[in-house]
């Protein structure tokens, strides 16, 4: 990307049968946003046309492309994934939707891939109806991972300054266990090490990893996982140079709102990190794949059936998703353009008078 152009923010469609296209219809009503970027859609008019419909107080106006090089820089953009008639169903879990919404993924994943846009901003999908012989994935993150060729990615969910990652995903509760290992905890914690410091302009982040047991461990009465992995894992980070500390008791750490002296959180689970992010977010949140060449972001909710087609979808989360997509756009290229010149020349005079900035004992 020009550092003088405006980003290229692809848009996948989600669940045809979902909130995604009311919610990409929504956002991009606000002609606002498009003086931050261009947005290209990856689904169909005949989609965007349906649910259109559906709302019937927002003016959406865009222009139906063929070939995602050839965008208009002052409107939302269409790129038809597919030109045949679909049955669109409103509220309904069915395989129609799942097909559509790997097709529409996958084509914006590969011009991800292939820099035809600049970031990625994924509307959501059931896990469900896109399982196929040609899609096993259990969501974005994996897909995206695959297609990139990356050893490993970190699902990092992110509301302002309130970031949470985690070692293990969409894993059975039951198998949580034998997931956590020091390998696993060491390779998400360079990952959101390298993140924070190239996506979000933190030069020394700190980090709070949690335990995996209640009251992490109690030093090891309540399961060893704490003593034996995660307190290992912690200190090679912290010979490392890297700011990590823990592991940390869950509940009293987000009660306590310990999250707040940290730059993010690493949570060993889902549900041990999710429910208390949603909960203090409050709709503003949003998921970012840290570990990929590129940026992708999503909301924090899923499908939603049971509003879809109603008019009934809360835009906040996607909204935040795409503003935050454009953010860590600009700041990965300032990085790398700082990165190139690290010794910018300095007049010896103001060398002569430079002091060490004092910092007060707190």
């Amino acid at each position: 990307m020009n550092p003088t152009t405006k980003p290229v923010i692809g848009i996948s469609s989600g669940d045809l049968n979902g909130i995604g296209i009311e919610l990409i219809i929504k956002t991009f009503s606000d002609s606002r946003i498009l003086e931050l970027c261009t947005p290209i859609i990856f689904a169909s008019n005949k989609a965007i046309n349906f649910y259109r419909k559906s709302i019937p107080d927002i003016n959406f106006n865009y222009q139906s492309i063929k070939e995602a090089n050839r965008l208009n820089p002052k409107q939302a953009n269409v790129f038809n994934c597919w030109e045949e008639e679909v049955a669109i169903s409103p509220g309904q879990m069915n395989e129609t939707g799942g097909k559509y919404a790997v097709l529409s993924l996958r084509t914006a994943a590969q011009a991800l891939k292939e820099k035809i846009i600049d970031g990625l901003v994924t509307a959501p999908i059931h896990k469900k109806n896109i399982q196929s012989p040609d899609f096993s994935y259990t969501g974005h993150t994996p897909f995206l991972k695959n297609l990139f060729g990356v050893n490993d990615v970190v699902m990092m969910m992110c509301a302002g300054n309130f970031k949470v990652a985690l070692v293990t995903e969409h894993v059975p509760v039951s198998e949580i266990a034998k997931h956590i290992t020091k390998e696993a905890i060491l390779s998400k914690l360079q990952i959101m090490q390298q993140s924070l410091q190239r996506d979000f302009g933190i030069d020394k982040p700190r980090i709070a990893v949690l335990g995996l047991n209640p009251h992490a461990g109690d030093e090891g009465l309540i399961g060893d996982e704490e003593e034996t992995i995660i307190k290992p894992a912690i200190k090679e980070a912290k010979n490392n140079n890297m700011l990590v500390i823990g592991p940390y008791s869950a509940d009293a750490f987000f009660a306590r709102r310990s999250f707040d002296r940290f730059d993010a959180v690493l949570a060993m689970y889902h549900d041990q990190g999710l429910i208390p992010f949603k909960s203090l977010a409050i709709g503003e949140g949003i998921n970012f794949t840290a570990g990929l060449p590129a940026v992708r972001t999503s909301p924090d909710h899923g499908v939603a059936f049971d509003i879809a087609g109603k008019n009934k979808a809360d835009v906040s989360s996607f909204m935040t998703a795409v503003f935050e997509c454009i953010d860590i756009i600009n700041r990965r290229n300032e990085y790398e353009e700082n990165r190139k010149n690290p010794m910018k020349k300095v007049a010896p005079s103001i060398l002569a008078n430079a002091e060490d900035e004092k910092i007060d004992e707190v």
